[in-house]
């Protein structure tokens, strides 16, 4: 048998990430959760002038950012065959916004 036939029936295997992408994913959800507390620590000091609505958003955008993190990382949606969870996933979070813009101009009006 030559090479080339032998290369094409051996399979590839499957090449495992391993801890690098776990520890990375790790360090980045504890470098985002200390943004969130200095963030408030910060606010909460005297004689800052940061406004409290700044500081609600960046931390709404941390916790929006490290979801998108655990979702890649931890829950493997970045890999290959996860597309309906992505679409379903997708999905409840339009619901979900939907649901809050609505009750809030219920509320409003």
């Amino acid at each position: 048998m030559s090479d080339q036939t032998i290369n094409s029936t051996v399979r590839k295997k499957h090449r495992h990430e391993g801890p690098r992408n776990h520890v990375l994913a790790f360090a980045l959800s504890i470098i985002l959760t200390a943004l969130a507390f200095l963030a408030v620590s910060y606010t909460l000091a005297e004689g800052t002038h940061v406004q409290h609505w700044f500081v609600q958003m960046f931390i709404v955008s941390l916790a929006i950012f490290q979801a998108i993190i655990q979702l890649a990382f931890w829950m493997h949606m970045k890999d290959k065959g996860h597309g309906w969870p992505i679409v379903f996933i997708i999905m409840g979070v339009v619901v979900a916004f939907t649901a809050i813009a609505s009750a809030l101009f219920w509320v409003w009006y």
